[in-house]
């Protein structure tokens, strides 16, 4: 048997935290494993990979839960992903499973975590309808009968016969034929409303063309009133732009006189702040910087020369008394020097008053004792020579620092003489910038009426240049030649009156020709031609429209018969495997699906037990016949007949015989079938291995499964185990280790 399932990938999809691979090489392969080993996720992968939407029908509330969600041992995932590999080798006649011209076809589908999805053919990014449609082409999908589980089987027992009708039609592949007619039914609609839109727009038009005709008919009618139009029209242009021209040069001459006085003003107010600016500022600043340094100067100088003199007086003092001792053999001199330092100090505090000079002076009074007690150790002056060098040496000293003094105070009368001089200067450039600026607002005044007058005159000339198109539509393109036209010798200098006068007698004679209906007659005869080919236009449309409404009826018709033929015949089939797989699974009796009489949408919904008024809306126009399917089933040595007798075992068989008789009639290329063989007790699980087998010969299987049974049908097997970390593992199993891995 062709194999076309090579392998599945699985990557953080799931329990599947780490990469997983299982390739098949057998017809029917097996995958078994205790509960919660994650088995079933395979199945859920396969959904997942083909195109599965349902997040329910993967176990899931939202794509984040498909991705691996971590443990101690193995960090989350920030993807999942579900990849399967397709032989889609040529067969004898050439023709491929998949329409793809590859013999490898590798379909990858990847979730992250903030729920984008990503699908991938042979590596290349695709969309989702794309890999649909390759896959339906080789009737492979990510729902229906491709991928079976247990709950599944038994859903269309409990189905309505509508769901189950609809079950059936999709496992005989006629979806593509519903599509098709339910498209071409769009389109027959869509055509109907085009159909009815064309009648009414020809209804529509139809006055209108009659209007356009009698206007036609009107428009030589208005020959002589458009050519006196011309006329006075011409003349009107003509003067009317030699005066705008004349005065748009004039009003340029003034501002440009202007504007250049403008830039003269400008300069020579740059200069005139320049004066008074920064530079100004800065050399006023630095005069300033200069006086406060020269008055410090000056201050500190005369302190310096006080000092000084103080100590040439005791010098010259104690020169005086040198002679003269106490009776400790101290000089005296030194005795009248330490007593008048002492008093001029306390005389100070005296004259301060406050707590702060207090305690200064009395240590500068200690200072002072304690100097002169070590002039009593002999550190003091003791002769008189050397009294007479500190007198010398002290008058010199301040000889020097008067004459400083001098010259600072000259360089200060220099200072302040300057400052004086520089302030004058900013006065004077400030007086001067004053009437600069009083000019230049004159000008600017004077520059502002002439740009105002020529803005006036650019509307002036917006009017005329609407004038000229409004006399193009009205006359026609020979009243370009407008500057044509002779201007009489001084019209220039004619009052404005006369010109307003003249275009007030050419709007009313504008207005004449509107009313006659001769505003713009090629326009007019334009419009009745193309209004008369649209509407020629619009009658072959219709004709095309009834014709494409014809051809989709037969089309629908077509399809509804194929439709009918193929539900019937696939029908036929289904039932003679149904009889061949009942009859194996329970040793005889017989089960069938037949066609329900025909009833109408709202009688199928009072049938189900639904109430008539709930969502009315939805089901008025729903009113087409439909027959449903039901199921006549007989158990051998049973005379109760009919679904509701049958035990949960009983319901099992019957729903696995009858998914694998759908199969059969339009075998799918491979099969997933998840546990559908859980409820099968031995006998009847030997019974479901042998019609596995059957299977294997038509469509390739991929079965999970916990039973002896069904692994003993298998080529190969492949058995899943969860440790202690979650991760769903792969293990290569023979199959007397596959039954103690299973339990």
């Amino acid at each position: 048997m062709f194999l076309s399932l090579k392998s599945i990938e699985l990557s953080g999809f799931k329990s599947f935290g780490k990469k997983t691979e299982l390739v098949f090489t057998s017809p029917i392969a097996a995958i078994v494993g205790p509960n919660g080993s994650g088995k079933s996720n395979v199945a859920e992968g396969f959904r997942f990979v083909l195109g599965e939407q349902s997040m329910k029908s993967m176990r899931s509330k939202k794509g984040e839960d498909l991705i691996w969600g971590g443990s101690p041992g193995l960090p989350r995932g920030n993807r999942g992903g579900v990849k399967v590999t397709f032989d889609n080798s040529p067969d004898r006649s050439g023709k491929r499973l998949l329409d793809i011209d590859f013999n490898e076809v590798v379909v990858e589908r990847i979730v992250y975590r903030d729920g984008q999805n990503e699908y991938l053919l042979n590596g290349t990014q695709v969309r989702l309808k794309d890999v649909i449609r390759l896959l339906a082409g080789a009737n492979i999908g990510g729902s229906g009968y491709q991928i079976i589980s247990q709950g599944e089987a038994d859903r269309i027992l409990n189905a309505s016969p509508r769901e189950r009708r609809e079950m059936v039609e999709d496992a005989l592949g006629l979806k593509l034929y519903q599509h098709k007619k339910a498209e071409s039914e769009r389109k027959l609609e869509e055509t109907g409303v085009n159909i009815e839109k064309t009648k009414s727009l020809r209804r529509e038009i139809a006055p209108h063309l009659n209007f356009l005709r009698n206007q036609v008919e009107k428009i030589e009618k208005g020959r002589e009133m458009k050519e006196e139009l011309a006329a006075k029209l011409s003349e009107y242009l003509a003067r009317e732009n030699a005066w705008i021209s004349q005065e748009d040069a004039r009003l340029l001459d003034d501002a440009r006189a202007h504007e250049q006085e403008m830039k003269q003003l400008t300069v020579r107010l740059q200069e005139a702040s320049g004066k008074r600016g920064e530079s100004g500022a800065s050399r006023a600043k630095d005069l300033q910087n200069t006086l406060r340094s020269l008055e410090a100067k000056l201050s500190d100088i005369r302190k310096r020369r006080e000092e000084i003199a103080r100590e040439l007086g005791r010098a010259e003092g104690a020169l005086e008394a040198t002679n003269v001792t106490v009776e400790a053999i101290v000089p005296v001199p030194h005795v009248r020097q330490f007593v008048r330092e002492v008093d001029e100090a306390l005389s100070d505090a005296e004259r301060a008053g406050d707590i702060s000079t207090l305690q200064r002076v009395i240590g500068d009074v200690r200072s002072r004792i304690r100097a002169f007690v070590e002039g009593l150790s002999g550190t003091a002056p003791a002769t008189n020579e050397e009294v007479r060098k500190d007198v010398e040496r002290l008058s010199a000293t301040l000889k020097t620092v008067e004459q400083e003094e001098a010259r600072i105070a000259t360089d200060l009368d220099m200072a302040r003489a300057g400052i004086a001089e520089s302030r004058e200067q900013s006065f004077a450039a400030e007086r001067e910038s004053v009437e600069l600026q009083s000019k230049m607002r004159e000008i600017r005044t004077q520059l502002d009426a002439s740009h105002t007058a020529r803005s006036q005159l650019a509307s002036l000339r917006q009017r005329f240049e609407e004038e000229v198109r409004e006399g193009v539509a009205l006359v026609g393109a020979e009243i370009r030649n407008w500057h044509d036209a002779a201007i009489p010798h001084g019209a220039l200098s004619e009052d404005r009156n006369m010109q307003e006068k003249r275009r007030r007698e050419i709007e009313r004679l504008k207005i004449k020709i509107e009313e006659s209906g001769m505003g713009n007659g090629d326009a007019v005869v334009k419009e009745f031609s193309q209004t008369r080919e649209r509407d020629e236009f619009l009658s072959r449309e219709l004709a095309d429209l009834e014709a494409s409404a014809g051809s989709l009826k037969d089309i629908i018709a077509e399809l509804e018969k194929t439709i009918d033929m193929r539900f019937h015949d696939g029908l036929k089939h289904i039932n003679e495997a149904l009889k061949n797989f009942f009859a194996k699974l329970f040793g005889g009796g017989h089960a069938k699906l037949f066609v329900e009489e025909p009833r109408r949408a709202r009688e199928v919904r009072r049938g189900a037990g639904l109430d008539e008024d709930e969502d009315e809306e939805d089901f008025e126009e729903e009113q087409e016949l439909y027959a449903g399917l039901s199921i006549d089933v007989s158990l051998p040595r049973k005379k109760i007949r009919g679904l509701e007798v049958l035990s949960g075992g009983e319901r099992a068989l019957t729903s696995i015989a009858l998914i694998f008789s759908m199969t059969q009639v339009n075998p799918p290329p491979f099969l997933i079938l998840d546990e559908t063989d859980a409820a099968l007790d031995e006998a009847n699980s030997k019974r479901y291995a042998d019609m596995i087998q059957e299977l294997g010969g038509k469509s390739q299987l991929i079965v999970i499964t916990h039973n002896r049974a069904t692994m003993s049908a298998a080529g190969e097997l492949y058995g899943v185990t969860m440790g202690q970390d979650g991760v769903s593992k792969l293990l290569s199993v023979k199959l007397e280790e596959a039954e103690r891995v299973a339990k």
